[in-house]
């Protein structure tokens, strides 16, 4: 599980640091299954743009996060249309449409990954060189499935 020691290093990235940018999202979010809801995911240091290739991690308990979408809006093979992602103002956008049980997880923005296409793909499957070349929220989005 190579994921596990993740926590410890991406710690900094979310501690507020202020030489550092902060990666910030809402903390918790309740939707109706069938409902849609949007996550959205800001930058301490300005606006968050195509640029900076934001993207979104899924994690259930006990399970290893699941790249849901990289580079603004674009998804990994066998992820569900109903998942996209977008820019919102200044900030980057997750929104999931036709809710279902199964979504309830928690949610990760990251940015900076200057990939023109996966950067977990391009890392190997290997988190903790995925990470070291992003900015990552630690403190993710819950969504509650009522």
């Amino acid at each position: 599980m190579a994921w596990a020691p993740l926590l410890l290093t991406l710690l900094t990235y979310c501690s507020g640091v202020s030489s550092q940018p902060v990666v910030t999202q809402e903390p918790s979010l309740s939707v109706a299954p069938g409902g849609a809801v949007t996550l959205s995911c800001s930058l301490s240091t300005g606006a968050i743009t195509t640029s900076n290739s934001p993207g979104w991690f899924q994690q259930k308990p006990g399970s290893a996060p699941q790249q849901l979408i990289y580079s603004t809006n674009s998804r990994p093979s066998g992820i569900p249309a109903r998942f996209s992602g977008s820019i919102s103002g200044n900030n980057a956008a997750l929104t999931i449409t036709g809710v279902q049980a199964e979504d309830e997880a928690d949610y990760y923005c990251f940015v900076g990954c200057c990939f023109t296409h996966s950067p977990f793909t391009r890392s190997g499957g290997d988190l903790n060189h995925f990470y070291a070349h992003c900015l990552v929220c630690l403190a993710g989005t819950t969504i509650r499935v009522l």
